[in-house]
């Protein structure tokens, strides 16, 4: 079962892995209505590395992105979903529209995200290359999306 680390303490947690030679793969998102999609990701992620970290949007980050409307579920909710899949070891959550800064701190062996994105244009690549990390891109299930979710419950309620 995964854990909750507070932003403070994430840099101390990095060190205590990295002295127990583990290697990290992160990830980050919003992960706001978990479905099908996420789980097979965030399992395809854990296989990148010893230990997986979900950087998670905080309520704040995920307006900002989203829009006022979100997030369906609150940042407490989401992250005890996540720490409740077997493949996630930890979860640490961020109030900045980008993790960037998040994982500057971390450097991570691996980081992963949909292959909606490329090098080019995911706004994290340049800082995980230059702290010696590298990225790699999932591709999603199809069909499969929180939008998509939102979508049909709404459909659903007009009737």
């Amino acid at each position: 079962m995964g854990q909750l680390v507070k932003r403070k303490n994430i840099i101390q947690l990095i060190e205590t892995l990295r002295k127990e030679g583990k290697t990290i793969v992160t990830t980050n998102g919003c992960f706001d209505i978990l479905h099908v999609g996420h789980v097979r990701y965030l399992q395809k992620t854990k296989t990148f590395a010893d230990v997986m970290i979900v950087c998670l949007n905080s309520d704040v980050s995920v307006k900002k992105i989203k829009g006022p409307d979100r997030p369906i579920n609150n940042e407490a909710d989401r992250a005890e979903i996540l720490c409740a899949l077997e493949c996630v070891d930890y979860v640490v959550m961020f109030d900045e529209s980008s993790p960037e800064n998040l994982l500057c701190e971390i450097k991570p062996d691996v980081h992963t995200k949909g292959a909606d994105y490329t090098i080019e244009t995911l706004p994290e690549a340049k800082s995980i290359i230059a702290n010696g990390g590298r990225v790699e891109f999932i591709s999603f299930v199809e069909g499969k999306s929180t939008t998509n979710v939102i979508k049909k419950i709404e459909a659903g309620s007009a009737k």
